[in-house]
Parts: C-alpha cells; sequence; structure tokens
C-alpha cells in the first residue's frame, strides 16, 4: 500500500468515525430529553400515588390530606415573598420540609401544577415566582 492510498484511507476512516461520532451525540442529546421528561412523569405519579393514599387512608376514617397542607404551605411561602424567585430545594429548606431528593420532587411537581394553573411563572429553568 503506498502512502496515497494509506492517506485516502486514514481519511475514509476519519469521516466515518466523524459521522459516528455525530451520530452517537444525537443519541445522547434525544435520551437526555426523553430521561427529563420521564423524570418529570415520575415525579407527577409519585404525587399522584401520594394524592390517592392521602385520600383514601387505610384506616377508613376521614384524614385530612397533607398535600393541601403542603400545597397552602408553598402557596404562602409566594404570598409572604411575591417578588423573591424559588427553586424546589429552596422553598423546602425556608418551610422546614424535608430535603431529600423525592420530596424535592414531589415539591417540583406541584410548582408545575401552580404554574399550570396561573399561580406561579417560571422566570428560569427550575425557578419560581408568584404572578404579578
Amino acid at each position: 500500500m503506498n502512502v496515497i492510498e494509506l492517506l485516502a484511507d486514514l481519511q475514509a476512516q476519519h469521516d466515518k468515525t466523524t459521522a459516528r461520532t455525530g451520530e452517537l451525540r444525537d443519541q445522547i442529546e434525544h435520551l437526555t430529553a426523553v430521561l427529563a421528561e420521564t423524570e418529570a412523569r415520575l415525579a407527577d405519579l409519585a404525587t399522584t400515588q401520594k394524592v390517592i393514599t392521602e385520600l383514601s387512608p387505610a384506616g377508613g376514617g376521614p384524614e385530612p390530606p397533607e398535600t393541601n397542607t403542603a400545597y397552602q404551605a408553598i402557596v404562602n411561602a409566594f404570598n409572604t415573598h411575591p417578588g423573591q424567585e424559588f427553586r424546589a430545594r429552596e422553598l423546602h429548606e425556608l418551610l422546614g420540609m424535608p430535603t431529600d431528593e423525592a420530596s424535592v420532587n414531589i415539591t417540583r411537581s406541584r410548582l408545575g401544577r401552580l404554574t399550570r394553573q396561573g399561580f406561579l411563572t417560571q422566570p428560569g429553568r427550575g425557578r419560581y415566582q408568584k404572578r404579578t
């Protein structure tokens, strides 16, 4: 194999590897988006499960749902600080709520619901503020 053939072969390998790199980057971008959507759905499902569990306690007796209390605490925090932006974890710290990832994800879901209902705005990714 002469030098010209060797260089042509190397260029072909380079082009093939460059194309494969682009394909892999596209796959990573797609999977990252799907992962974010799936995590959001998981948080919604956790919230739904918690609400259903609280609304139908095992003992069968009426029990005030903790969810209403949690929503009220969140709304009160935004009413108390109407111009301030909060992240879910910051709200937990402010309200003395647990800061484990599962609890914070449930609050993220609640914040999303309050945003869809028009009570909050989202001035940046993961930040929430009372709608003025």
